[in-house]
């Protein structure tokens, strides 16, 4: 029987498959299910930012009651019923899930400000969290922020979390980077152990009969898997970093490109929301048997041997492969 055993963040993981944060680690039940169907360990959902800033608004309220100043400033943020959980309810879920659980759970921090992040990565901390996820999401709307301020908004962020707290942090960024080697770098340099590529982020659509703005979640898809698996096998061996691959793992085989790539962990939500947490136990399963027939000892033999670092075709990975998948499309459609 192969060994699934794996590290990621200095944690000592039964297995590379991990939940990320979704609906699902919201309910005690479903994160009992979770462990019981082989994930090696959970990340908890993400508490925002907007949740944070609500709550010192709401403080604000109480101590300027009456001002008109304060009800302006409340109108930029939602009313609170529409936050699922407010900062003490996401410290006691994480409390609860660490009590209930003998696997690692991740606690994640999803914003791109310094505010109240530090306070809370702290609070995450004592509430028995063993490792935290800084889902960085920030979207540059003015044109006069360059995109070497916003690598060292990320960087700083990072810096200031990795000051406040003995636990291990990881990065979850999106792939939206002039050079994404030198980003990760420098996050790594500021504290961040792990990476995690690639977050998603939800764009909105237009409904035309409306003139409305309308918020659309989609799942993953596989197609989706390219992008990070492409980036880790690039990076792996140069960028001192763990490598959790997420975005597009729906099937053992996905999850074994990403070990492949050299991801230490891969993460998955969208297809145990669509088929259920059952379908853990079938991937893990899955997993092990491809490993075993190929007589693998364990997973960590695999890890990184499709890398750039050790693949026969450096260049497949690069630009210079680029005319060559553009000329075996229009060989095949003659």
């Amino acid at each position: 029987m192969t060994d699934l055993k794996t590290t990621y963040l200095g944690l000592q993981l039964d297995n590379p498959l991990v939940p990320s944060a979704s609906p699902l680690s919201r309910d005690m039940g479903s994160l009992r299910q979770l462990e019981d169907a082989g994930a090696g360990a959970v990340v908890m959902y993400s508490l925002f930012e907007e949740e944070i800033d609500l709550e010192n608004q709401l403080l604000d309220a109480t101590l300027i009651q009456g001002t008109d100043r304060f009800q302006e400033a409340m109108s930029y943020f939602p009313e609170t019923g529409a936050y699922r959980s407010g900062p003490d309810a996401y410290l006691e879920a994480v409390r609860q899930a660490k009590e209930a659980l003998a696997i690692p759970v991740i606690g994640s921090l999803n914003g791109v400000s310094t505010g109240g992040w530090t306070r809370y990565a702290r609070l995450i901390e004592e509430a028995g969290a063993d490792a935290l996820e800084l889902n960085l999401y920030f979207l540059p709307t003015d044109s006069t922020i360059s995109g070497c301020e916003v690598d060292w908004m990320y960087v700083d962020l990072v810096r200031q979390v990795a000051a406040q707290v003995e636990i291990p942090l990881a990065v979850k960024v999106s792939p939206f980077f002039s050079s994404i080697p030198n980003s990760i770098a420098k996050l790594g340099e500021a504290g961040a152990i792990g990476a995690v590529l690639f977050n998603r982020f939800y764009q909105p659509d237009l409904d035309l009969e409306t003139l409305e703005v309308v918020p659309r979640l989609t799942l993953s898809q596989r197609s989706e898997l390219l992008l990070p698996l492409r980036w880790i096998a690039i990076m792996y061996g140069r960028v001192e970093v763990d490598f959790a691959l997420t975005s597009g793992v729906h099937t053992a085989e996905d999850a074994l490109k990403g070990i492949a790539a050299g991801a230490q962990v891969v993460m998955l939500a969208s297809e145990l929301l669509q088929r259920g947490i059952g379908r853990l136990t079938d991937i893990r399963r899955e997993m092990s048997a491809w490993l075993d027939e190929r007589e693998y000892s364990s997973v960590n033999q695999l890890r990184g041997s499709l890398s750039q670092l050790r693949t026969a075709e450096p260049a497949a990975f690069e630009r210079a492969n680029y005319i060559r998948v553009l000329g075996s499309y229009s060989a095949e459609h003659r």
